[in-house]
């Protein structure tokens, strides 16, 4: 009885890609539905990330460094030499940009290295049981980083930002200017192929910026999904189904401690990138 319930491997895979949301989507583009488990693990990312670096400017001594003052030393040391060689100009506000957008994406990654069960089994079942069926999650996909919603979003801060320095440095005139002007020359006919090639250029970095973080998390979500599918396959019996069950701890293992590479790199890659695309907008074609 119990087995004919249980779901499909298309089912479970399905069931764990869908989100919290406030209503189902209908389009590709509709901005009526909201991702709620989104926004909430977003932000409670970002408030680690907060409350982490300001414990370590409270904790921070001339003295000889813990361990914990130490690795917060490395990265803000890390950070601050890219952007000397990246941005020149002020960077008085791009560094700490730069150093709170690396380690809130590696929080936000690192929610995959979390079974992928335990979220979704939180929501379903351990939060009725200590609300008496008050409070009941269906759907729950916790990590923000395989939502393009999220990294198109946060691309989209890098855009604005961009713009804004773009202003800052040119100027209103200077950089009106150089979008109608370059790169091809000021000639009035070349105007409009000027300034849709800039155009492009703007959307094709923020689309870019956000897609490649989407996809190589919601890839190694995917993969962890799979893995799990192999584990379930054990009927708790001695025969052909416990190989399955040892696969899924080999192959979990394995690809858990890659992923740990990837969850650290996708961060350094998007880091990088927002200290590149605002260095570019401080200087002229």
């Amino acid at each position: 009885m119990a087995s004919s319930e249980a779901p499909s491997a298309t089912e479970y895979i399905v069931h764990h890609l869908s989100h919290l949301s406030t209503a189902k989507q209908g389009f590709i583009v509709d901005f009526s539905v909201v991702n709620v488990d989104t926004i909430f693990f977003s932000l409670l990312t970002l408030a680690c990330t907060l409350l982490l670096l300001r414990a370590a400017a409270r904790k921070a001594t001339s003295g000889v460094p813990g361990k914990f003052q130490a690795a917060v030393e490395v990265l803000v040391e890390m950070v601050e030499e890219q952007s000397k060689s990246i941005v020149h100009g002020d960077r008085s506000f791009i560094a700490p940009l730069a150093l709170t957008v690396f380690i809130w994406i590696v929080f936000m990654n690192a929610i995959d290295l979390i079974p992928v069960d335990l979220f979704p089994w939180i929501g379903h079942t351990a939060l009725p049981f200590l609300t008496f069926g008050v409070v009941h999650i269906e759907y729950l996909r916790p990590l923000p980083t395989a939502d393009l919603n999220g990294t198109v979003g946060m691309s989209f801060g890098v855009l604005l930002l961009m713009i804004y320095y773009g202003i800052k440095i040119k100027g209103l005139g200077g950089w009106i200017h150089e979008l109608f002007t370059a790169p091809f020359g000021a000639h009035p006919a070349l105007w409009i192929p000027n300034f849709g090639l800039n155009l492009i250029e703007y959307l094709a970095k923020m689309v870019s910026l956000g897609m490649r973080l989407f996809g190589n998390m919601y890839a190694g979500e995917l993969l962890f999904f799979l893995i799990a599918l192999l584990g379930g396959t054990w009927a708790f019996k001695a025969d052909g189904s416990l190989l399955m069950a040892f696969g899924h701890v080999l192959a979990g293992t394995a690809w858990w401690l890659f992923h740990v590479l990837i969850v650290i790199l996708q961060a350094f890659i998007f880091m990088m990138l927002t200290m590149v695309y605002i260095g570019q907008a401080h200087e002229g074609h």
